[in-house]
């Protein structure tokens, strides 16, 4: 494996926390995630954030075709280098969280395979990107925090169980596959790492009436943490529901209104959000159209 220090030295490249860069150097750990994600010659995978491109090159000797997206121009052109004789390697140079995965997934017929140590700085918000886009993909396998991948798979009543925990368990199965020290990257992160796979659903784990509102009620739920979910609804001003109406919407949900949102259940937050949706129905307000992102 090329020593990073020298390949960094030699392109003048110096790792940025802006861009979140912490390369990956334990090719072990690479290996791992390849078997973990069971890629083979017929998968296309997507890494985003190549870095050096080693794993790149591993995919690529296992996979039907790799397509990696990098932001850093300087890192681009490393690659471009690096990987000039991989004949199914596609690489593009731009921001992953732009990148139109369900175009790109039309285009080659089949749902992608995500393979990725990601960017610390902008991991979240891939993370809700690909649960937007997911009917492009088939599983990830993703190198994320530890703190991170234990919000992931946080279960209700539990201060890490929030916002990202319910949005992704309502469309994969989430398990963390192994915890990863500072020391396998360059340079070194502060804290763990883990190693996380998602396989993604058919349909959601429950069955969602009005998506919009579902995510205002789990957003409000987990806003107001500290209080009961009686008031914090009650700081939804597009429901325009009263104290009393919003507990008769919980009890009709089989919730006490004196819980608080971090102990409710993927169902409950279903069951809660179908009654307050065919509660405004029935006073003919619209459904939420833009500002709904959890």
């Amino acid at each position: 494996m090329t020593s990073v220090r020298r390949l960094l030295a030699k392109y003048s490249i110096s790792p940025t926390k802006r861009l979140g860069q912490h390369f990956l150097m334990d090719r072990g750990i690479m290996m791992a995630m390849i078997r973990i994600a069971e890629v083979n010659s017929q998968d296309v995978v997507v890494e985003v954030g190549p870095g050096l491109g080693e794993m790149t090159m591993l995919l690529a000797s296992k996979a039907k075709r790799v397509i990696a997206i990098e932001i850093d121009e300087s890192i681009v052109a490393l690659l471009k280098d690096r990987l000039d004789d991989y004949d199914n390697i596609v690489l593009h140079r731009g921001d992953a969280l732009k990148f139109d995965f369900l175009s790109e997934s039309r285009k080659w017929g089949e749902k992608f395979k995500v393979v990725s140590n990601l960017p610390y700085n902008i991991s979240t918000q891939l993370l809700f990107c690909f649960v937007e886009m997911r009917e492009a993909f088939s599983g990830m396998t993703l190198m994320l925090q530890k703190e991170v991948a234990e919000r992931i798979v946080a279960v209700p009543g539990g201060k890490q169980y929030g916002i990202l925990s319910v949005r992704l368990q309502l469309y994969c199965d989430t398990s963390i596959q192994c915890i990863v020290p500072p020391s396998s990257f360059y340079p070194r992160p502060k804290v763990e790492s883990a190693v996380v796979r998602f396989n993604f659903f058919q349909k959601p784990r429950v069955e969602i009436e009005d998506e919009a509102i579902f995510r205002k009620v789990v957003r409000a739920s987990f806003g107001y943490r500290r209080k009961t979910l009686k008031n914090a609804l009650k700081n939804v001003g597009f429901f325009n529901l009263k104290a009393g109406e919003i507990e008769v919407h919980l009890r009709k949900a089989g919730i006490d209104p004196r819980r608080r949102g971090e102990t409710l259940s993927l169902g409950e937050f279903a069951a809660l959000s179908e009654a307050i949706s065919r509660a405004m129905t029935s006073r003919g307000d619209a459904s939420p159209k833009g500002d709904i992102d959890i």
